[in-house]
């Protein structure tokens, strides 16, 4: 396994080496160029791949289309549709396809040809996060179980009247066109493909998704919260349902939530992620997700990812049953480890510079993922155990080749505190001697998420601007142990927000061609807020632009669309033990009266998230204190900012608003 590893690094740092002397970086004209793979899924019997590539080519949102490559001839096919699952004989190929104003379940053959339309599947704007499969073949290849929605008992709430019943009333982050739930239930169907007939498996108030089927045939594995209120307790739990009649049985009942259940390949165990802790958010959770087993039944319930202390996803046997296959973070990078079943014994299989973000294993452990690196978008490669990796696909070649692609530098530090920090600096594109560059420190969200050294489209055109890019992992960003994440407990916009001001001072420290009387500030969701408390503390930046941030605790944690996610972050719901009194002194908004900086609001209207009354409140109080600041509202947007043309006009405003000040007295 050493040999492998050693082999996959070394394919990745050849693609961090590209340098194109003397060619022009990227603009936002690039944007409608960039393409990149987002999905991937190996047949069962090695002969065919699919996957998904996302093009930007348009005004409107990024637009995915799906594939199906012969391995042997390297040759694809556009299958028309989306969410690819291939039958366990690997002559078919089940996927979702819209047609007409409805989305569809169709089949077909492993090329692509004979596609069959098996029946309707209807989606629910309704926060369900974390979903895995919604698409399982029986094992006998002759049957498709599918997620599809029907009405709840409460009525569309998006009639008129707008009649909000609910606790949960809002659609999730990304929707941005709906304002209220469809209050729509996902539940289990089995299509049978030969004679078309389709069937409701399970039924009620609940939901249902995340699906598996058994090995013998026998039952469907699915993730349901039948918590006394699901609405305001999140809590997944580990279902199945007896696929001849729908009887169903509860395999897990735990105080903490349980993600992507997958049976082994003998039947007898079942993978799957899950928390320890009693209170798990709907929206990010503090607590890192491991790999953990458990017998069929539900009994002898193990944690096999504790020697991994870093966050895990996607689970996945090897064909022997020996290990389970997931995805880590760690450092900036996603990598792909294997865990011994018997053992926990881990070892890293894709490792390096590099973050995977979708991936396939085959029955012979082929893997087909993909990566992407500091110097390219999303790629396309597959691994055999005897072989290096082989990029499959080169999406960017016909225009990114000919482009100049700034060096990512990573910085380690001590903060205020000596708290090991790491940030990643993208440099300018040209750095000449004796002249000095701006620097835009740029703040990921979560604040469990984290950012990494990899092809970022943002700072490389910030990069070709003469900008310099600094992007912080302050404590509570997630690759770097479960200590690190819980560092940020009942301490927003505190000690995390000091790391930032210590990375800054850091890269001025490391590199003398940095201006430091030209400094700017932005950052997305959580690093929206952190921006927001940052001009209240320091007056050291010329312009700031938060994009879809907190300006006031307590406002948001009722308004957004979940409810539960600072009782995570704090340790108690605002109402209780003097939480509000705490929330309001950790606003931004409080202290705007200290506010010096320019500050330019980025938001979508239709945030649901991070409702834009977030940013409409911040840049009225800025107007009455005086200072400088402007409201970008992107109509049809949700909490991140999606059409190409909204992107790009979004970077080109912001290099307006910097340069308007980094070049005031």
């Amino acid at each position: 396994m050493t040999r492998l590893l050693f082999i996959v690094s070394s394919a990745v740092a050849l693609l961090c080496c590209r340098v194109v002397f003397g060619a022009m970086g990227l603009v936002t004209a690039d944007l409608y160029k960039i393409r990149w793979a987002e999905d991937v899924r190996l047949a069962p019997d090695g002969k065919h791949l699919a996957y998904t590539v996302v093009y930007c080519d348009q005004s409107g949102p990024p637009s995915p289309k799906t594939f199906v490559m012969s391995l042997a001839t390297r040759q694809s096919k556009e299958l028309h549709g989306s969410a690819p699952t291939w039958s366990p004989d690997g002559r078919r190929v089940a996927y979702l396809a819209q047609q007409a104003s409805e989305q569809a379940l169709m089949v077909a053959l492993a090329d692509g040809s004979e596609a069959k339309r098996i029946g309707p599947v209807v989606s629910t704007n309704h926060s369900l996060p974390a979903i895995a499969a919604n698409i399982a073949w029986s094992p006998d290849s002759r049957q498709v179980a599918f997620i599809s929605s029907t009405p709840g008992p409460e009525a569309d709430a998006n009639g008129d009247p707008m009649v909000i019943t609910r606790y949960l009333y809002k659609p999730s982050f990304y929707e941005g066109l709906i304002r209220f739930d469809d209050n729509r239930r996902t539940h289990l169907f089995v299509a049978n493909i030969e004679t078309g007939e389709v069937r409701q498996l399970t039924r009620g108030d609940n939901y249902e998704h995340s699906i598996d089927w058994s090995p013998d045939g026998q039952e469907i594995l699915f993730l349901s919260n039948h918590s006394t209120d699901p609405d305001r307790i999140f809590n997944y739990d580990i279902f199945a349902a007896k696929v001849e009649d729908g009887s169903i049985r509860r395999i897990t009942d735990t105080i903490n939530a349980e993600y992507a259940p997958v049976w082994s390949p003998d039947g007898k165990t079942i993978a799957y992620l899950a928390t320890k802790r009693p209170l798990t958010s709907s929206e990010t959770t503090m607590e890192d997700t491991h790999v953990w087993l458990a017998n069929r039944d539900g009994s002898n319930r193990r944690e096999i990812g504790a020697s991994i202390d870093n966050r895990q996803y996607e689970p996945r046997w090897s064909a022997d049953g020996r290990f389970v296959y997931c995805l880590v973070r760690e450092r900036g990078s996603n990598h792909i480890y294997r865990i011994s079943a018997a053992s926990g014994k881990s070892e890293s299989v894709v490792g390096g510079v590099g973050a995977v973000h979708a991936w396939s294993l085959g029955r012979d452990e082929t893997l087909a993922y993909v990566l992407r690196t500091p110097s390219t978008p999303s790629e396309l490669f597959i691994r055999t155990v005897s072989a290096a990796p082989e990029q499959l696909v080169d999406l960017n070649y016909d225009w990114l080749h000919s482009k100049a692609v700034a060096e990512v530098e990573t910085i380690d530090f001590k903060s205020f505190d000596g708290m090991p920090i790491q940030a990643f600096l993208t440099h300018p594109l040209e750095v000449s001697a004796g002249s000095r560059y701006p620097m835009i420190v740029t703040i990921h969200g979560g604040p469990h998420y984290d950012d990494g050294p990899n092809f970022n489209r943002k700072t490389q055109i910030y990069a070709s601007h003469g900008y310099a890019s600094l992007a912080v992992n302050y404590r509570g960003s997630t690759g770097y142990g479960q200590k690190f994440a819980d560092a940020i407990l009942k301490d927003q916009d505190g000690a995390e927000a000091k790391d930032v001001l210590a990375a800054v001072n850091a890269a001025l420290a490391r590199h003398s061609w940095i201006d430091p009387q030209r400094l700017g500030i932005e950052g997305i969701s959580y690093g929206g807020q952190l921006t927001n408390w940052i001009i209240t503390q320091t007056a050291r930046f010329r312009a700031a632009i938060p994009a879809a941030g907190i300006s006031n605790l307590v406002s948001f944690n009722y308004m957004a669309y979940y409810h539960d996610y600072l009782a995570v972050e704090f340790g108690t719901y605002p109402h209780q033990h003097h939480l509000m009194d705490l929330l309001w002194q950790r606003s931004a908004l409080r202290y705007v009266d200290r506010v010096k900086t320019p500050v330019m609001f980025i938001h979508g209207e239709n945030d649901n998230d991070v409702p834009i009354a977030e940013a409409e409140q911040y840049y009225i109080a800025l107007k009455d204190v005086g200072v400088e600041t402007v409201m970008l509202r992107y109509p049809r947007e949700g909490h991140i900012v999606n059409e190409t043309r909204h992107v790009a006009d979004l970077i080109d405003r912001s290099m307006v608003w910097y340069d308007r000040h980094f070049n005031t007295p």
